[in-house]
């Protein structure tokens, strides 16, 4: 079951657009300044139910929504992935105009094959690096993460940086 912290909604910060933000719960990589150590907690958050997903679709149905943004913790948190997959299935399947972005600490190469990224607009991947810490970026805190253009990284097969 996928636990989480908070749902936001009309975010500027996370991804193209006004967006909602779901912010999961439980992350392995435990990244030294990262913003929101509150989320490492695989068990920490309150489970995401049947209310929590109506609230969530209800925020999505609002048409100045542009879309998700799936964040944590790490929503790809390797115990997590199942079910995180058939979550962004539905978003897909009810929200088929809205975009979905992703953020985890797994590397692109990594985590490319996994079923969840092929329904995925946007990926910014990489652990949070203190030292590569950059407040000037757009989407990203630190220099070693990327902002994935997913579905034209896919058909070339390659990693292509969003608005590259």
């Amino acid at each position: 079951m996928i636990r989480y912290h908070n749902i936001t909604k009309d975010d500027m910060l996370n991804g193209d657009g006004l967006r909602t933000v779901l912010w999961t719960a439980g992350c392995e990589h435990h990244c030294p300044g990262c913003q929101n150590p509150v989320t490492w907690d695989i068990n920490g958050g309150l489970e995401f139910d049947a209310a929590a997903k109506e609230e969530l679709f209800g925020y999505l149905k609002k048409p100045y929504i542009s879309g998700i943004t799936l964040s944590g913790g790490d929503p790809l948190l390797k115990c997590r992935r199942d079910e995180m997959t058939e979550l962004v299935k539905e978003i897909r399947q009810r929200f088929p105009d809205k975009t979905i972005w992703m953020y985890t600490g797994y590397k692109w190469n990594d985590v490319k094959s996994l079923p969840v990224i092929k329904m995925l607009d946007v990926l910014v991947d990489g652990r949070f690096v203190q030292e590569k810490k950059d407040t000037t970026l757009s989407w990203r805190g630190s220099t070693n993460q990327h902002v994935i253009d997913v579905q034209r990284s896919l058909a070339l097969g390659k990693m292509v940086l969003h608005c590259e």
